[in-house]
Order: C-alpha cells, then structure tokens, then sequence
C-alpha cells in the first residue's frame, strides 16, 4: 500500500544509487525547462531533508534560467515495481567559489561515475563557467510503494 515516506526515508531515496533527478525551470519567455541532474544530499536528520546539491553551466539554458529565478522544482522517481518518488520545491543558491565547488564535485562525481574516476571527473568539472547550486527545499512530496 502507497505511503507517505518519513522525512529519513525520504533521504535515504533520494540518496540510493545512482538515481537520477529531473529538474525543472522556467525559460526567459515563461516556457517550462526540464532537464535530468546528477546530485547529493547535504546534511539533514530526522527533522530535515538537508540541502540538493548539483552543478551546471552557467551559459547553459539551465543555468542562465536559475541564475534568473532561483525557484524550481525537483523529481526523483523509482521507476520500477514498488515505483515511488520524491519531489522537492524549492529555492537555489548559486556560488562560483571554486574551493567549495571541487569537493561536491568529486563526491557528486564518486556517486554517479565511481571511486576510480571520482577524483578526475570532479576537477574537470569543477572550473571557471560552472555553478554550484545548494537546493534548499521548501516543500516535499514523498510517496513510496505506489503499485503495492
């Protein structure tokens, strides 16, 4: 049966393997941008989900759009049998810093592409041109166990 996930297991999904977000924006003329992110979650406990933290470009239509309006709207799904997903609304914060780029860079780049290739997919990705972007969440809907 469906349920509501706990703000832990809601943490623990969007942390599990190499699950993959769907990220939505707003284009300059209003029109909707949806485009897929790789990320980690930052901090958090019982009480809190902790921050979304993922990179762009910053001349991308992604990032020209958070840059823009920082209010967006993340999904991460199951897409299989139970199926389930977690969606996070919420607000970025953008920073070039890039000593405080190159380790979420590393660690985003260690879930996604491994251990043995963690450190070099983190530093060709954390340079000039690049965003770091901390998604802090406002509103969440988790659900798990949608088909059971």
């Amino acid at each position: 049966m469906a349920f509501t996930m706990t703000t832990t297991q809601a943490r623990e999904f969007l942390s599990e393997g190499t699950r993959t977000g769907q990220l939505a924006t707003t284009r300059q003329d209003g029109r909707p941008h949806v485009v897929p992110i790789w990320f980690v979650v930052d901090g958090g406990d019982d009480d809190d989900l902790g921050d979304l933290v993922f990179m762009t470009g910053a001349a991308t239509a992604k990032g020209k759009a958070l840059q823009r309006d920082p209010r967006v709207a993340l999904n991460v799904d199951l897409p299989a049998p139970p199926y389930g997903f977690v969606l996070v609304e919420g607000t970025v914060e953008l920073s070039t810093d890039l000593d405080v780029m190159l380790p979420y860079s590393i660690e985003i780049a260690r879930r996604y592409m491994g251990d043995d290739q963690a450190e070099a997919f983190g530093r060709r990705n954390a340079v000039e041109g690049e965003l770091l972007v901390r998604l802090r969440p406002g509103k969440v809907t988790a659900l798990g166990a949608i088909s059971e």
